[in-house]
């Protein structure tokens, strides 16, 4: 999945030896196809990347949560998705420093964190994944049904969802722990999965993911949009449709390319790779990394299409910046903050 088609430049930037990935190698000799650009473009283009990435998913999502915390009842199964959908980005989030790390001097952690960084890495995406399905149908019910016990529901429910989306994501994630492992190549170690059946199980699976998660999107959206369209409210009506657009159109941005790529390169390891130029396979490369790179953005925009424009959630940032701004000018306004919160939980919607 993540991890699990990633190339990596070892030794620096002036190597020239043969580049591994996770678990996907080319099995042909370096002086046929010299890919070095294609790893230097690797190393610095995504370390780069992902340092941006890491920055502003702590930022974003840390902020939902401190908003969640302050002024919302987090009992609400809404709100426990959002918070739900917060940890697992920065879960996610927690596991790129270790990559940006590793695509610049090698796996130097040992085998248990290879198995610990994989597997947090992989929770962090299905989890992810999982609470958008969810997200999505829970909007859809709220829209189409807003009488729904579903819409309203809170307390035991929520726990209930939590358990379940997070058991079922640390056992689809299992595999990455179990077949991981540090290995030595050339000069440099490397973290991977041995096992090729564990390798297509993870490309697969990343696969399916994307396409329940789109169709679920298709369905859904497509229903609450046809909705929107015949009701009367039309100013609030176009800033949602403005929102679901966006939503769709970024989603399938981000994911659609870099499922096509692994898709790609599954059949190459079921192929060994036969049958492929190096121009085709260099090609190969670049859409790897790039498609990649806007994949893995989604810890940091998520918070901001799923939560933040949300127009209860800028009203409690607004206040959230008055407050904090007051504090610094007087004490005695800890009182009347204590008011807004208890005030604001209920009185906006998203």
């Amino acid at each position: 999945m993540h991890n699990a088609s990633e190339f990596h430049l070892a030794g620096g930037l002036n190597s020239t030896e043969t580049m591994t990935t996770f678990d996907y190698v080319y099995d042909y000799p370096s002086e046929e196809c010299n890919r070095t650009e294609v790893f230097e473009f690797a190393a610095i283009s995504t370390s780069v990347f992902f340092s941006i990435v890491v920055v502003l998913s702590l930022l974003g999502n840390i902020l939902v949560l401190v908003i969640l915390v302050n002024y919302e009842n987090i009992r609400s199964v809404t709100n426990t998705l959002i918070l739900n959908l917060a940890v697992s980005d920065l879960l996610f989030t927690a596991s790129l420093p270790f990559w940006i790390y590793y695509h610049l001097h090698g796996w130097t952690f040992g085998k248990p964190t290879c198995k610990l960084v994989n597997w947090v890495f992989f929770t962090g995406f299905c989890s992810s994944s999982i609470l958008l399905v969810l997200m999505t149908v829970h909007r859809y019910v709220a829209v189409m049904n807003p009488l729904s016990n579903i819409v309203s529901a809170a307390g035991f429910p929520s726990v209930v969802v939590t358990v379940i989306v997070w058991v079922v994501s640390i056992l689809i994630a299992s595999p990455s722990f179990v077949y991981s492992n540090v290995t030595d190549h050339e000069n440099f170690k490397i973290c991977f999965y041995e096992n090729q059946d564990a390798k297509l199980w993870i490309f697969y699976q990343q696969n399916a993911f994307f396409v329940v998660c789109s169709l679920v999107f298709i369905f859904c959206y497509s229903k609450i949009l046809w909705k929107l369209k015949g009701s009367t409210v039309q100013k609030r009506n176009n800033r949602t449709l403005k929102l679901i657009f966006i939503l769709v159109v970024v989603f399938f941005l981000e994911w659609a390319p870099y499922n096509y790529v692994i898709f790609q390169m599954s059949l190459d390891v079921i192929n060994k790779n036969s049958g492929h130029e190096c121009d085709s396979r260099t090609r190969l490369d670049y859409a790897f990394f790039i498609s990649r790179m806007l994949a893995f953005s989604h810890c940091c925009l998520n918070p901001v299409f799923y939560v933040l424009v949300g127009i209860k959630f800028k009203s409690h940032l607004k206040k959230m910046v008055k407050i904090c701004s007051s504090d610094r000018n007087s004490i005695p306004n800890r009182r009347s903050r204590l008011t807004i919160m208890s005030v604001t939980s209920e009185e906006l919607s998203m």
